[in-house]
């Protein structure tokens, strides 16, 4: 453990190398996952009392770094709308209740009351660090007991209540592929992410949140909702060492983090592991991309400042989310 740390902070203070070193395995199969976990995460890395994890790349300086990129003042929302009817995508939809209401002529106010199941294929929200168990363990080798009918009363999304505040970086694949959308089960490979790095000239680097789009949303206009749990374009696993080489803090995709099927034999969402419980990094699945992709393609511009202030729940393992980029 005490090596490793060593070494990621070796690689931190040079900037975290610009490629994936060839000597690292693809991340195809169960045996390359379980070697990568063993070797690259992070537990310890922030003490042993983290709650935090890859959001401690986020300093002050970097806040300060991010705040430089707003130019414009533009603001644009990555949330999609809460859906409130079920879909083949939608199997838990937002309960919107009027509590008080302008019909009731006694009424001096209007009220209302959300109920809303938020983690899945649906809703734009945030994962918690607390949030993906693996081999009965937690990020940072908590056991997953832990976590109790009660919540977590480690690594809740309240440890993220002072916001996720950061440099965003845009990876709009579907553009980068020429297409409108990227159809169900494409995986989007780290050579992809290093290719679209080359082709523009951006660099990732510590403390990132870096954004990408599949054009799942455009998708859903165009042809109709389908099942994106079962067959969804996303990230393969091999995409995290990619990741992992740049220090992201934070991922957020348009889908479910995960290309579905995963295509690594005995992972259904291998990203998902490796990204929150190995590395800590935070994830917000379901952005709406699609006016983000507009105000880039407009611009010219691939970073901005994000912001991401989550809900503060004591023991949450997540929060929905309204993502802002402002250029």
């Amino acid at each position: 453990m005490y090596k490793h740390v060593i070494q990621a902070l070796l690689i931190a203070s040079m900037g975290w190398g610009s490629t994936v070193a060839a000597s690292t395995p693809n991340l195809s199969t169960p045996e390359s996952i379980q070697a990568w976990k063993k070797q690259h995460r992070n537990w310890g890395r922030w003490g042993a009392e983290d709650q935090l994890g890859a959001a401690n790349l986020i300093t002050p300086a970097k806040r300060k770094e991010a705040a430089k990129l707003v130019r414009e003042g533009v603001s644009v929302s990555l949330a999609h709308t809460l859906e409130t009817h079920k879909a083949p995508d939608v199997p838990s939809p937002l309960v919107h209740e009027m509590i008080e209401h302008g019909e009731a002529p006694t009424s001096t106010y209007a009220a209302d009351r959300l109920d809303l199941g938020y983690h899945g294929w649906s809703h734009t929200h945030l994962d918690a660090l607390c949030h993906v168990f693996d081999e009965g363990r937690t990020y940072n080798g908590h056991a997953q007991g832990k976590v109790d009918s009660k919540g977590c009363s480690v690594l809740s999304v309240n440890a993220t209540r002072d916001g996720l505040v950061t440099r965003g970086v845009f990876i709009d694949m579907a553009a980068f592929k020429g297409v409108p959308y990227l159809e169900p089960g494409t995986p989007i490979h780290a050579s992809d992410l290093e290719a679209w790095e080359r082709k523009t000239k951006v660099k990732v680097s510590s403390g990132d949140a870096v954004i990408v789009r599949t054009g799942r949303w455009a998708r859903r206009a165009a042809v109709g909702p389908w099942d994106v749990s079962a067959h969804s374009p996303g990230l393969h696993a091999s995409s995290v060492e990619w990741f992992a080489a740049r220090g992201v803090a934070v991922v957020a995709t348009d889908v479910g983090l995960d290309v579905m099927p995963s295509g690594v034999e005995a992972y259904v969402m291998p990203v998902h592991l490796l990204l929150i419980s190995s590395l800590g990094v935070h994830v917000i699945d379901n952005a709406d991309l699609e006016a983000l992709a507009k105000a880039s393609a407009a611009r010219g511009r691939y970073d901005f400042l994000l912001s991401v202030a989550p809900l503060a729940v004591e023991g949450g393992t997540g929060s929905p989310v309204n993502p802002i980029a402002t250029f």
